[in-house]
């Protein structure tokens, strides 16, 4: 059996394997790395949000209602997705501990050390719990995904209980789409040395650097050397995808194939 796990840019997935296809984090429209569109997708079996940062769910309501694809998120991305159409039987709210299974695929929501904030039409703000999650795709194929999350000792329990066979986490931002402010974002919720010692905290096998626009910037070099370093078990591989390529697992063998 083979696991594929598609990169769309910043921090979108699609997870494509015997237990069904799971979207995580869409964005596509104003995504500057997505080379395709929420039209282009197939029917996933579920839809899992992280958090209600337009670059982690802008694209979740046009693919639910296109599809008619059920959405696990929090109570704020809960709200807008409401907002924009799609039905409250088709959402699933949940938050950390709270496992949830949809069309089969089994979700599991953990800690995320980041903030989640929703403006609604009416100008109202209102806040949810921000996850990370971690999604089986076959036996022996366990993905993590770090929804925005800065580092955290909570990542070790994450590792001793799910193993992880692959953690895609943030290195660095997508650095166009930064807001202005005062001052200057030096970092993104983890640094890439953050992020490497994360991936040995979750005893992850395959260290996916994402929360990028290109796998070129240096961040992203800083985190594919720091993963040795880090690394406790010997066996750890550092991996950074371009958008529109697809990591594939085959039992212990791996393979990055272009769009």
């Amino acid at each position: 059996m083979t696991t594929r796990i598609i990169f769309h840019g910043i921090s979108t997935y699609e997870i494509v394997g015997p237990r069904g296809r799971i979207l995580m984090d869409p964005f596509f429209d104003g995504n500057p790395s997505a080379t395709v569109g929420a039209d282009d997708i197939e029917r996933p079996d579920v839809i899992v949000v992280s958090h209600a940062a337009w670059d982690h769910m802008s694209g979740a309501a046009p693919v639910a209602l296109r599809t008619g694809a059920p959405v696990i998120c929090g109570a704020d991305t809960a709200a807008l997705l409401v907002e924009a159409g799609v039905p409250e039987a088709q959402i699933r709210r949940t938050t950390w501990g709270i496992r949830v299974r949809v069309n089969g695929v089994m979700v599991n929501p953990v800690f995320c050390a980041h903030w989640s904030l929703a403006t609604l039409a009416d100008g109202r703000t209102v806040s949810g719990v921000p996850m990370g999650f971690v999604v089986s795709a076959e036996d022996g194929v366990t993905i993590y995904h770090f929804g925005d999350s800065a580092i955290n000792k909570e990542m070790e329990l994450i590792g001793r209980l799910h193993r992880p066979t692959v953690a895609l986490l943030g290195v660095t931002q997508p650095w166009s789409l930064v807001a202005p402010g005062a001052g200057e974002v030096v970092t993104g919720e983890m640094s890439p040395v953050e992020a490497a010692l994360a991936a040995d905290m979750l005893c992850a096998r395959y260290a996916v650097a994402t929360h990028y626009e290109s796998p070129d910037h240096d961040d992203v070099a800083t985190f594919l050397k720091s993963v040795p370093e880090f690394d406790s078990t010997g066996g750890r591989v550092p991996l950074a995808l371009r958008a529109g390529q697809t990591l594939v697992l085959d039992g212990d063998r791996h393979e990055v194939i272009d769009a």
